[in-house]
């Protein structure tokens, strides 16, 4: 068994959707960044690469590289995935942990978990996601942008 951890974090801006968990949620600002942004999943796939040692989602798929480019994230923690499997893994379980102020987000996390669980091909009881502020301080806690941690565990497969 191994064990990874994964973090990210992205400034909030206009003119961009929301994406959490591989799930649209409604709100004023999105992440910006070279992808959809979505932190979570993001988080998620540098506990697996960390896991089977391939290096951070950055490595991987540079955000140099136009192919990239706004590509949904989704897409990004499946090929983590298969990449993984390649090594001779299985992922056991996933755990992540979204900080954010708002917009509040308890009412999506059950289909941000489902979404996961679907692309890691899992079933829903291998898959935690937990939301939390940080308490009105720093950037996160001014609004000023998301944060996501993440643990993962892979097995060796037989």
């Amino acid at each position: 068994m191994r064990f990874g951890i994964g973090y990210d974090v992205h400034r909030f801006g206009a003119g961009r959707r929301l994406m959490l968990g591989g799930v649209h949620v409604p709100s004023k600002l999105g992440l910006e960044g070279h992808s959809d942004a979505d932190v979570l999943l993001h988080a998620i796939c540098d506990a697996l690469l960390g896991a089977a040692a391939l290096g951070d989602l950055g490595q991987q798929f540079p955000n140099t590289s136009r192919k990239y480019k706004n590509m949904a994230s989704s897409r990004l923690l499946a090929m983590v995935r298969d990449m993984v499997g390649r090594r001779g893994y299985l992922v056991g379980n996933v755990d992540a942990t979204v900080i954010l102020e708002r917009p509040k987000i308890a009412g999506y996390t059950g289909r941000m978990k489902r979404s996961i669980a679907r692309t890691l091909g899992l079933s829903p009881g291998q898959v935690s996601v937990k939301a939390t502020t940080n308490e009105s301080m720093g950037f996160v806690g001014r609004g000023d942008g998301c944060a996501a941690l993440a643990i993962a565990s892979l097995l060796r497969r037989e």
